[in-house]
């Protein structure tokens, strides 16, 4: 079985920090964010198809250093084709009944179980589904008692919202489906694909636990506390620390510090530490995320911020509420 995975984006919301790194190697956990969906899927997967253009190298580049039992192809989307266009790009590949997970999803959604309610359906494709407060921002749709999808809308307007059901990000077609899309345009499977498909066996798959879209920091944030809460049920504490780092003091709860980092007498909770960061004493973190080797030098104070790699901040500032650093 194949699974595309969707990793097109240009990742605008995770500023200045994916200026120099695509949002799909955007670490949580000190695990890229596109490794922590391919880990996910079941063993049946044997091929991953990842669908990318910015910073396209960089996946690349990671991959050919990266051990994996499963064949890992990189294709390029010589432009934004959207979800549909980008999944028609790689139709060659795509033969039989297949996966489609956008790239920055953090869930607990068991895809065994995924592929196993979809084959007892008459089906030529099946949406995840997962509910909230509010559906705005997403696709929502309404099941029958079978799990048969009735109705689709992407992002209807607050009076529209029919129900609280949202597309969570995992989808399994048909390779007829792809006959619906036209080659080399951009198409919205959300907006235009889907609603095709209700009369022809569409249907939602429920599941529970957790479900996180990592498109903002502070949705990038709320995953790695997820994971760590896991994290804490195996090993007891929530923090993660990198190899080769040292740490004066045991990190605060909801941390993650990558390899390679120093950090000396310094307060930090709920927030992600890249690579190759120096922190020097009386330094405060918090909700937050460090890029990859910035130097805090001592009393430097960063809150509900994000700083981009190779920023040196100076003794006793202060960074509050900011996207710091330069466009690339």
């Amino acid at each position: 079985m194949k699974a595309v995975i969707l990793s097109g984006g240009f990742g605008t919301r995770m500023r200045p920090l994916t200026y120099t790194t695509p949002k799909p190697l955007l670490p949580i956990m000190n695990k890229p964010l596109i490794q922590h969906v391919v880990d996910s899927l079941p063993d049946e997967v044997d091929e991953v198809i990842i669908a990318a253009n910015y910073k396209i190298e960089m996946l690349r580049e990671y991959f050919q250093d990266m051990e994996s039992k499963k064949n890992i192809v990189i294709v390029d989307e010589p432009e934004p084709l959207g979800t549909g266009g980008a999944v028609k790009n790689v139709e060659e590949y795509l033969t039989d009944t297949f996966f489609v997970i956008n790239a920055d999803i953090i869930s607990s959604i068991d895809l065994e179980d995924y592929i196993e309610f979809y084959r007892s359906k008459d089906a030529v494709a099946a949406i995840s589904a997962w509910e909230v407060k509010n559906p705005e921002e997403f696709g929502i749709f309404a099941l029958d008692d079978d799990s048969k999808i009735l109705k689709f809308q992407e992002k209807p307007e607050p009076w529209e919202a029919f129900s609280n059901t949202i597309n969570a990000g995992h989808y399994i077609l048909e390779p007829e489906v792809l006959e619906l899309i036209p080659e080399g345009k951009k198409v919205s499977l959300e907006r235009e694909i889907f609603p095709k498909l209700i009369s022809k066996g569409f249907y939602g798959f429920n599941f529970k636990g957790y479900w996180v879209d990592c498109g903002r920091p502070s949705s990038f944030l709320k995953a790695n506390k997820i994971l760590l809460d896991k994290y804490f049920q195996e090993h007891g504490v929530k923090y993660v620390l990198g190899e080769r780092s040292y740490v004066d003091g045991e990190p605060g709860e909801y941390v993650s510090i990558g390899m390679d980092c120093t950090i000396e007498g310094s307060e930090i909770s709920n927030s992600i530490i890249f690579d190759g960061v120096e922190i020097d004493r009386g330094c405060v973190i918090k909700n937050s995320i460090i890029g990859f080797d910035v130097i805090l030098e001592e009393n430097v104070k960063v809150a509900d911020t994000l700083i981009s790699d190779d920023i040196y901040l100076e003794k006793g500032n202060e960074y509050i509420n900011k996207k710091f650093g330069e466009e690339k």
